[in-house]
């Protein structure tokens, strides 16, 4: 294995593990103030070091800090305490897992070498999403159930319960879409979105399935155990259900773990629905063609772009009464300046791809660049949705879910299946 070679797998390793737990901390400030727009409030603004609130992240490391020094407690009154630490790792690692043959790029051609750009380039794809992501579940029964808590064995029979009420729908859904892409290797099925219908609408899975995307994206909701969905653990019926007895780290990993498999459910529903990395109009092999065009316009968008970000920042914030020595105005010259300092230091790299860049590898790795920021991209905007629908709508009854995926979703997947199959049998 050459050294390029190890780099490449060292890269995608790297982003198939730390990307997600990065998102952590930007999805956890998006629901607080996603939440705080919502309900027409400031969300978390007044956690801060020497003067810096970072728009509300620091409040994440305040978080963070506590959960990690608060007093791990095993209660007394559990026998199996091997299960009762395993759960929250289990949900947790799954979660992990499942981000690992989601492809963020497209093949990446250097010479003669093509390089996957996925976690674990395989290609049972879709199938290794579904098996690891059951796991996930076992955690959830196991905590409840190794708990000796009623409100957390409720939870655990509520996880169970929910599962057979949500998967089929979801494996039917999915059923719809292979016979359209004749494949379950994610790589094929996000190169597929590339072409163009009619010669001028992408390829994309909301097009060819408009309602297979939204029997799937209900059921994603219920997999990660968001709300509407979040029966398992209602707070106001069953009190935290499957982790009331969890405290300090180990309830962070059930914390985590949520928003991680918040993350890898927007990034699949990308990958599946929404074009995964695709540039709408703008296949791999325009965009390495045209590089140097595509250069100059990000030269141009990108100043234009921080340009008026930093005059929103200083816009918005600053306190809403007059206020001698504002810290928030200092904040924001700092944040300024940083601003900037990315900016010049991109068009500097830009100016050199210019001058010294005839193609090839710098056009290759300038386009895989591109298509990783714009899977990115559409994937924080899925989870935006998520936090969307959390603060919108109310929590489901226990008996509306089952009604939901046995009497609506599953007929409407046998029906989609049978539409599109019908289709695609004509068109043959």
């Amino acid at each position: 294995m050459s050294a390029l070679d190890f780099l490449l797998v060292i890269v995608r390793i790297a982003f198939g593990v730390f990307v997600p737990l990065s998102f952590v901390a930007v999805l956890v400030w998006m629901e607080r103030r996603g939440a705080g727009y919502f309900q027409d409030r400031s969300g978390p603004n007044r956690c801060h070091v020497m003067g810096f609130r970072a728009g509300g992240l620091i409040q994440n490391i305040a978080d963070a800090v506590k959960l990690i020094f608060k007093e791990d407690i095993v209660p007394g009154h559990i026998t199996h305490k091997f299960y009762f630490i395993l759960a929250p790792t289990l949900v947790f690692i799954t979660a992990i897992l499942s981000f690992a043959v989601v492809p963020f790029a497209d093949t990446l051609i250097l010479g003669e070498n093509s390089y996957v750009m996925q976690g674990i380039p395989t290609d049972v794809g879709i199938l290794w999403f579904l098996a690891v992501v059951g796991f996930g579940v076992y955690g959830i029964i196991l905590a409840g159930w190794s708990s000796h808590n009623k409100y957390g064995v409720l939870g655990g029979l509520r996880a169970a319960a929910q599962v057979i009420s949500y998967e089929i729908p979801m494996g039917l859904a999915i059923v719809s879409l292979l016979t359209i892409y004749s494949t379950v290797n994610l790589s094929e099925m996000a190169q597929y979105q590339g072409q163009l219908l009619f010669g001028f609408i992408p390829m994309w899975g909301v097009f060819l399935q408009p309602l297979g995307v939204i029997i799937f994206i209900v059921a994603a909701f219920a997999e990660t155990n968001r709300t509407p969905f979040d029966l398992a653990e209602g707070e106001s019926e069953i009190v935290a259900g499957f982790h009331v007895e969890y405290s300090s780290m180990k309830f962070a990993l059930f914390f985590m773990g949520e928003y991680v498999a918040m993350f890898v459910s927007s990034a699949l529903i990308v990958t599946l629905y929404f074009g995964s990395y695709q540039i709408p109009w703008f296949s791999t092999e325009t965009l390495a063609n045209n590089a140097k065009p595509v250069v100059i316009f990000l030269m141009l968008a990108i100043p234009a772009a921080a340009y008026l970000f930093n005059n929103w920042m200083k816009k918005n914030n600053r306190s809403h009464y007059n206020r001698p020595n504002d810290p928030r105005i200092r904040e924001t010259q700092v944040y300024s300046a940083v601003l900037w300092s990315i900016v010049v230091f991109l068009e500097v790299i830009f100016i050199g791809f210019l001058i010294f860049s005839t193609g090839g590898a710098g056009a290759r790795i300038l386009v895989a660049l591109l298509q990783i920021s714009c899977f990115l991209f559409k994937t924080f905007l899925m989870c935006f949705v998520y936090v969307w629908v959390r603060w919108t709508l109310p929590r489901f009854r226990y008996d509306q879910l089952q009604k939901l995926g046995w009497q609506k979703l599953l007929p409407l997947a046998l029906l989609n299946i049978f539409i599109t199959s019908a289709v695609v049998v004509s068109l043959a």
